[in-house]
């Protein structure tokens, strides 16, 4: 049977085997994660007394890689097999994850923000290898649908991964926290061995040398593509609005609510909430809306919600609009990632993923950096407001090529 023939209802979707197999591997990902997560900022904190230098290298421990490697993992991911290649990312995260368990151990506490620092650059090999699997099993008009599940379950852990890590590493502490990490990658590597094979093979020897070919393939690709530079454009302006919002997200409740600092969770956990829910009603939906309409609608509904969040002064009226903007937030991520897929040849999903995402963290990782400096020159409102600028110029953006359709020569790897 040929895979367009396929059902394109959601039990159809849900007993694709990729898909199956695929969320199965997030699940554990996502409980070794979050789990990592919060016993590293737990942990730090402990132990330097709340440092904020200290602190802050987490995330750039987290984040750093990439920059380096999102562009390198890309170009390799669309050289190598991409099932070999994921199952190798798991197991070698789950072995550096025991050599630093040993070394935190015998050794020095700092090798903790190791965890976080290898387990970031293997996931930009894995991530793409990922992109390049869903392309080739899912059939294009569930692509969206199978985009929201992931999303539905990113939803879920930002509600429950906060919860788990936290009690985890109370429960049990540092070690033992790490070594969930290490128990969960493996135990991904084993469920990846159920992904159908995708009999792509690896680059011959012949063409091994042409990396820097390929590296700059990634980039003439998008540029030549005006969806994808204008995607690319809105990844810039969504990342500066993101990365403000949620480096002042506790002054929200601090200065405008007036309440303590853990009140911040009640707000992290109505959002997530909410995206669980958006997730699922965008998965019933999304086969009728094409992503540029859904990443307009993303970006217009974050534009009014942040703008609003910054003014308000009210409990009630801040966690309703937190609740709308989380209810909306899936498009964003589901638009995003169905345009990558329906406009990269399967040939190149990887490099596309690589030259895009980190435009998106760059951005959001430099409007963070800029929060503390723009907090004391300007208002909160005032700040806020210019982040719901920057979301209304995102879905602007999407205009243009609002009634594109994806080019009909992009084939799926099992059709080239």
């Amino acid at each position: 049977m040929n895979r367009h023939e396929k059902s394109t209802n959601a039990s159809g979707l849900l007993r694709n085997r990729f898909l199956q197999t695929i969320l199965l591997s997030s699940v554990l990902l996502q409980i070794g994660i979050w789990v990592r997560n919060f016993a590293i900022l737990l942990y730090v904190a402990d132990r330097t007394n709340n440092d904020p230098y200290a602190i802050s290298l987490i995330s750039v421990a987290e984040f750093a890689p990439i920059f380096v490697f999102s562009f390198i993992g890309g170009t390799f991911a669309d050289r190598w097999r991409p099932k070999r290649t994921m199952i190798w990312c798991d197991l070698l995260s789950a072995v550096s994850v025991f050599v630093v368990l040993l070394t935190l151990h015998y050794g020095s506490w700092e090798s903790v923000y190791l965890v976080a620092f290898i387990s970031a650059i293997l996931s930009q090999f894995s991530q793409p290898s990922s992109m390049r699997l869903f392309k080739y099993h899912v059939p294009e008009q569930q692509l969206q649908q199978g985009m929201a599940l992931f999303q539905s379950l990113m939803a879920i852990f930002m509600v429950l991964g906060p919860m788990l890590g936290t009690f985890v590493y109370s429960t049990f502490g540092l070690e033992t926290s790490i070594a969930v990490m290490g128990v969960v990658f493996l135990l991904s590597a084993l469920v990846l061995i159920r992904l159908p094979e995708d009999h792509m093979e690896s680059q011959t020897v012949a063409v091994r040398g042409q990396f820097r070919k390929d590296f700059v393939e990634g980039f003439r690709f998008v540029w030549k593509s005006q969806v994808l530079r204008m995607l690319g454009l809105a990844f810039v302006l969504a990342g500066l609005a993101v990365g403000v919002a949620q480096a002042l997200n506790l002054f929200i409740v601090t200065e405008r609510l007036g309440r303590s600092e853990e009140f911040l969770q009640y707000l992290l956990m109505v959002n997530g909430a909410a995206m669980l829910i958006g997730g699922g009603i965008v998965a019933v939906f999304a086969k009728r809306v094409p992503p540029q309409i859904l990443l307009a609608i993303g970006m217009l509904a974050g534009a009014v919600c942040t703008a609003i969040v910054g003014y308000s002064t009210s409990v009630p009226v801040t966690l309703t609009v937190q609740f709308l903007n989380g209810l909306v937030f899936p498009c964003i991520h589901i638009g995003i990632s169905t345009m990558i897929l329906k406009w990269s040849h399967a040939s190149i999903v990887g490099r596309v993923n690589g030259v895009l995402n980190p435009m998106f963290v760059g951005m959001m990782v430099i409007s963070m950096s800029f929060a503390g400096a723009l907090k004391d020159a300007f208002s909160l409102s005032t700040i806020y407001s210019g982040a719901g600028l920057l979301f209304l110029l995102g879905a602007l953006v999407m205009v243009p090529i609002m009634n594109q359709k994806a080019p009909d020569n992009v084939l799926t790897a099992q059709e080239t």
